[in-house]
C-alpha cells in the first residue's frame, strides 16, 4: 500500500513536472489597468493604446525592464493650429467690424450713365459710334508698322546669327 501511495505521488509529481516544462514561461507584459490600454505586439515590443485619451504609446522590454515613450500625435498639433487660426480669424473679424468704413459717400444706387467729369478719349482708344454702339479700331499709322518692320528685321538677324554660331561651335568640335 505504501509503495502504491508513493508510485501515485510519483506520478502525480512528474505530470505537473512534464506540464510545466512544456508550458513557455510567461513574459513579462505592461499592465493593462483594468481594460485602460489595448496592447498590440509588434516586432520591437508592444504598440499600447490608451482606451481614455485614444494616447498611443511604443512599449519595449530592455535589460532594465519594460518601458514606454509616446508617440507624437500629428492629430493634436493639426487641432492646435486650427483654434489657433480660428481664434486669430475671430480676432481680425471682431477688429474689421469694429473699423468705421472707409469708403465716404458711397450710396447704393448705380451711377448714372453719362458721368460729366468724363475725360477727353485719348488717341490710340477704340472709339464707339454713339447711334450704333460699334467698336472702332483705329489702325498703326505708316510710322508705327515702319517701327514694328525694324524691330521683326533686327530680331530676325540675330536668331540667324545666333544659329550661325550654334552651327559653328558644333562643327568645331566634332
Amino acid at each position: 500500500m505504501f509503495l502504491c501511495r508513493l508510485s501515485l505521488s510519483v506520478v502525480a509529481v512528474l505530470a505537473l513536472g512534464v506540464a510545466g516544462a512544456s508550458a513557455a514561461p510567461p513574459k513579462a507584459m505592461p499592465d493593462t489597468e483594468n481594460g485602460r490600454y489595448a496592447l498590440s505586439s509588434t516586432p520591437d515590443g508592444v504598440l499600447r493604446l490608451d482606451t481614455r485619451t485614444g494616447a498611443i504609446s511604443t512599449c519595449s522590454n530592455s535589460g532594465a525592464g519594460w518601458a514606454c515613450y509616446a508617440v507624437p500625435d500629428e492629430r493634436a498639433a493639426l487641432d492646435a493650429e486650427i483654434g489657433r487660426l480660428q481664434a486669430d480669424n475671430e480676432k481680425l473679424r471682431s477688429d474689421l467690424a469694429s473699423r468705421e468704413p472707409t469708403v465716404a459717400g458711397k450710396i447704393e444706387e448705380p451711377m448714372p450713365k453719362s458721368d460729366s467729369l468724363k475725360k477727353s478719349e485719348p488717341k490710340n482708344e477704340p472709339k464707339i459710334a454713339e447711334g450704333e454702339r460699334k467698336i472702332e479700331i483705329p489702325l498703326p499709322s505708316d510710322r508705327d508698322m515702319d517701327r514694328m518692320m525694324s524691330f521683326l528685321e533686327r530680331a530676325w538677324k540675330r536668331l540667324i546669327e545666333m544659329a550661325n554660331r550654334v552651327q559653328k561651335d558644333v562643327n568645331g568640335r566634332i
